[in-house]
């Protein structure tokens, strides 16, 4: 019988996070960090930040800058750290941009621009590093979707797209995948407080708005809105042992948001 303490342990595991500078990817990577996995951070943004944070938390950190829209980047993502650590166990893809406009006034451009980011993005990285997981018959990818996935969130159309789409390409990795030892899973968070959605939630009357539609917003007279802390314990759950017999699965974490009618 396993402990339950290693249930969650991903000691001697190696975590490729994307979209890892800021938000939900910097909480991922940490979170995993603490589970005892090697983290590799990467973004088009600099990582240093979140290189400092996990390596001032006495946990191993490479940053790499990585384009997920550009295959030669991927490829070398995966190239290097392999050379750096010589496996891959976790993938944590994560990279993704909201351009908000309605749906008569969205640009061919920007529905490119968020399709090639949000959904050609999370499928590069996971093929690449999938091919390498097939060969260890093993390996855990955790794609983030989101709870627009689930219900549609006005003047997002590329994005709730996008999303709906990770959520489809999680389930069909899976069912191929599976006899690799591969689970496949997403994680679909619903409004967080992140420098993606920060004008949204400094919204004084978006804000407001949002209170009536999550049931954990208010607690007692605090508002409560989700941190990306919040997703700690599930990222670090389908990255781990605990979620061996799990895939395919979409998580929806998003305070009770998409549980009622109005």
């Amino acid at each position: 019988m396993i402990a339950a303490s290693d249930l969650f342990d991903l000691k001697g595991k190696v975590a490729i996070i994307t979209g890892a500078s800021r938000g939900l990817g910097r909480c991922a990577a940490r979170a995993l960090s603490r589970a005892g996995a090697d983290v590799v951070v990467t973004d088009v943004l600099d990582v240093a930040e979140t290189m400092r944070e996990i390596q001032s938390l006495r946990g191993r950190a490479t940053g790499m800058r990585v384009d997920v829209t550009k295959q030669d980047d991927v490829q070398q993502m995966v190239q290097k750290t392999l050379q750096e650590h010589g496996r891959i166990d976790i993938l944590v893809n994560n990279a993704g941009i909201l351009l908000m406009a309605p749906a008569e006034r969205v640009t061919e451009q920007d529905w490119d621009r968020v399709m090639a980011v949000n959904l050609k993005g999370q499928f590069l990285c996971a093929q690449e590093v999938g091919k390498l997981m097939i060969k260890q018959k093993s390996g855990k990818i955790v794609n983030i979707a989101s709870s627009v996935a689930v219900v549609a969130f006005p003047q997002a159309l590329a994005y709730n797209v996008s999303k709906a789409g990770v959520v489809a390409m999680t389930r069909t990795l899976a069912l191929e995948w599976g006899k690799y030892n591969i689970q496949v899973n997403a994680i679909c968070p619903g409004t967080f407080s992140t420098p993606m959605i920060a004008s949204l939630l400094n919204d004084p009357s978006f804000a407001e708005w949002l209170d009536t539609k999550i049931p954990l917003a208010r607690l007692g007279h605090a508002r409560r809105h989700g941190e990306p802390e919040d997703l700690s314990g599930a990222v670090v759950y389908l990255a781990s042992k605990a979620s061996d017999y799990v895939t395919g699965h979409a998580l929806v974490i998003d305070g009770g948001l998409t549980v009622g009618l109005l």
